[in-house]
C-alpha cells in the first residue's frame, strides 16, 4: 500500500504527516481521513481551487490531469510544476510527497 508523507504546513499539519493510502483514491479523500482538513469549496467536483497542493514525490505514478483540472489550476495561488488540485488526484502505487500551499485561493477557510 502507498504511503503519502504530508510536509509540516503551519496550520493543518504542523507536525507533518505519513500514512497509507488506499490506491484509487484520492489524495483529498485521504487526507481528511487522515484528520488533516485540506479545503473542499466545491465538494471535490473540480469546480475551485482549494485543494490545491504540490506533489514533490511520485508525481510519475498519478493519474494525468484533465482538461477541467488544468483550467481550475491556472486560478490556484503559487501554482507551479507540480501543482495538483487534490481532489481529482488519484492515488497509484507509489509513494507521495505531499507540500500544501501557504494560501489557498479562499483568504478564510469556511470552518473558521
Amino acid at each position: 500500500m502507498p504511503q503519502i508523507i504530508f510536509l509540516p504546513h503551519e496550520t493543518l499539519c504542523p507536525e507533518g504527516a505519513a500514512f497509507d493510502a488506499k490506491p484509487g483514491e484520492t489524495v483529498c479523500d485521504a487526507a481528511l481521513r487522515n484528520d488533516i482538513e485540506i479545503e473542499h469549496a466545491c465538494e471535490k467536483s473540480c469546480a475551485c481551487t482549494t485543494c490545491h497542493v504540490y506533489i514533490r514525490e511520485g508525481m510519475d505514478s498519478l493519474n494525468e490531469n484533465t482538461d477541467d483540472e488544468d483550467d481550475m489550476l491556472d486560478k490556484a495561488w503559487g501554482l507551479d510544476p507540480d501543482s495538483r488540485l487534490s481532489c481529482q488526484t488519484v492515488v497509484g502505487d507509489t509513494d507521495l510527497v505531499v507540500e500544501l500551499p501557504k494560501y489557498t485561493i479562499n483568504m478564510v477557510s469556511e470552518t473558521h
